[in-house]
């Protein structure tokens, strides 16, 4: 299985570094002057997601400290590979960012044809948040927690709804199955709104949803809350269990971060780097985002590239051993 997998840990460890070091920032005009017009923000899920919504929020902060308008653009599609294929060929100039997640260390992976390597194509720029998804039900559905979920799945024809295949959501419940033995349908969307409609609606049973899109509904009884995906509590929930304290060694963490076309710039990279830590670093800033369920994630383009590389090499090994395929 191991052969199967297609990027060995040393090989995007050594690609992640390559392209990390040229964030190195090194003053001259061009940083004086950078940005001097808007700069795009690429989302490759639809409004209303925690993708829209980390990138949305990101945007705000660039804006507020280089001066330019962050426009955000979304790009659904193929679990965010329409957006990172449209990334990886424009200008490297430094005014097209792309909102990274968790789906493009899955898609390396889960997709044989892509016509682009998101570590050698893209350059990373800044970590935003590291936020735990969430395991909630429909309140009609008879469990109130993951032993009892996992008893009823081994029983019952469970429904999974997800954003889409590959995304943090879909893995959540990929990795339980693997752990559990248990059998549940998953049945992809276009985006977290869409499912989480149906999963109230009764149309799902259960859904992995990141914290930022779910607490509002689960604090209005809307949704039960069964567990979060993190080894340990969250603070936004701490009432909620973890997985892990029923499943142990069970641990799914989103991510969010900015990437920028390969060549980009080191004194764009590092401008915005700075920008978004700074902002991060802000204590109301980090109070938003533990709102959300996440923490702050404060990196350097050097950092934000070897994390991307271990998330590739370690998710690998789910995809090939749960036989994930995508649509």
């Amino acid at each position: 299985m191991e052969h199967d997998v297609k990027f060995s840990r040393r090989r995007l460890l050594k690609t992640a570094a390559s392209v990390g070091s040229a964030a190195v920032i090194a003053p001259n005009a061009f940083a004086d002057t950078f940005p001097s017009r808007p700069i795009r923000l690429i989302v490759g899920f639809p409004p209303g997601g925690p993708n829209d919504i980390w990138g949305r929020l990101t945007g705000q902060w660039i804006t507020e400290r280089l001066g330019q308008p962050v426009i955000v653009e979304n790009r659904p599609g193929a679990a965010s590979n329409v957006a990172a294929d449209y990334l990886v060929h424009a200008a490297p100039d430094g005014y097209t960012l792309f909102l990274a997640s968790f789906p493009n260390a899955i898609n390396a992976t889960l997709y044989d044809n892509l016509q682009f390597n998101y570590i050698r194509d893209t350059a990373p720029v800044a970590g935003i948040a590291r936020s735990p998804d969430v395991m909630e039900v429909n309140p009609d559905i008879p469990v109130k927690t993951v032993a009892e979920f996992i008893a009823y799945a081994k029983n019952n024809r469970v429904i999974m709804v997800s954003s889409g295949i590959g995304t943090s959501m879909h893995m959540s419940g990929e990795l339980l199955k693997m752990m559990t033995g248990i059998d549940i349908q998953h049945v992809p969307y276009r985006g977290s709104a869409p499912a989480l409609t149906d999963l109230m609606a009764g149309r799902g049973h259960v859904m992995f949803d990141a914290m930022a899109s779910s607490i509002g509904y689960i604090k209005a009884g809307k949704l039960r809350a069964l567990a979060v995906t993190s080894k340990e509590r969250s603070g936004a929930l701490p009432d909620v269990p973890a997985v892990a304290d029923t499943v142990p060694g069970y641990e799914v963490t989103a991510w969010f971060g900015l990437s920028a076309p390969a060549n980009t710039p080191p004194e764009a990279i590092g401008k915005i780097n700075t920008a978004v830590n700074d902002a991060l670093a802000v204590p109301a800033n980090a109070a938003r985002i533990a709102e959300f369920g996440g923490t702050p994630f404060i990196v350097s383009p050097a950092e934000f590239g070897k994390f991307i590389a271990d998330e590739t090499a370690k998710w690998a090994k789910v995809v090939v051993a749960a036989g994930v395929k995508p649509e």
